[in-house]
């Protein structure tokens, strides 16, 4: 599987120090890994916010096509 982030860090090591993980990702995304698969993903709160946003204007832009 593909990982679409440029750090990584182990479900057993996010268990081991949550907050270490956090401050260590920064403002850029995780991957956090089980047997070296990707499982989920650890996103900057901000990037979230973004990410809802161009999801919301996406779904409204289809809509409003669906409509036309």
């Amino acid at each position: 599987r593909t990982i679409y982030a440029e750090q990584t860090v182990s479900i057993s090591e996010l268990k081991k120090s949550p907050s270490n993980v956090i401050k260590k990702s920064g403002k850029e995304a995780t991957a956090i890994l089980n047997h070296n698969a990707p499982i989920a993903y650890l996103v900057p709160s901000e990037t979230y916010e973004k990410l809802m946003k161009l999801l919301d204007d996406y779904l409204l832009a289809k809509k409003a096509e669906k409509r036309s």
